[in-house]
């Protein structure tokens, strides 16, 4: 089966700002700020990542976290932990917006 995903693209990332440089060098200069050391360490913020690359469903960045969490020391464990962190959070968040289907339903009994 075909998919629109291809990860030969991710090797291709630093040529985003092909079309547009001083946007990509903006962003890219956030981008490796972010992920410099401070409050959390470069590995905690690794591990957020790959969460994150889960949640919002990018396969590319899924990719690239797997492997940099692994590169910074994280255990298969504590990175499935992460994610199940991510999963939780995600899963809630559905739920609690039943929250407002319900004082819909009650608004409507009325």
């Amino acid at each position: 089966m075909k998919t629109y995903y291809n990860p030969e693209d991710l090797k291709k990332f630093g040529n985003i700002g092909e079309f547009q440089p001083s946007l990509a060098e903006k962003f890219f200069a956030y981008y490796g700020e972010v992920f410099a050391e401070g409050a959390l360490t470069a590995r905690e913020k690794s591990l957020i990542a790959l969460a994150v690359a889960h949640t919002v469903q990018c396969p590319y960045c899924i990719d690239a976290y797997s492997v940099d969490t692994l590169e910074k020391g994280c255990s298969e464990q504590e990175m499935m932990e992460a994610i199940h962190v991510a999963a939780a959070i995600r899963g809630g968040s559905s739920l609690v917006h039943g929250v407002q289907m319900m004082n819909k339903v009650k608004e409507l009994s009325m």
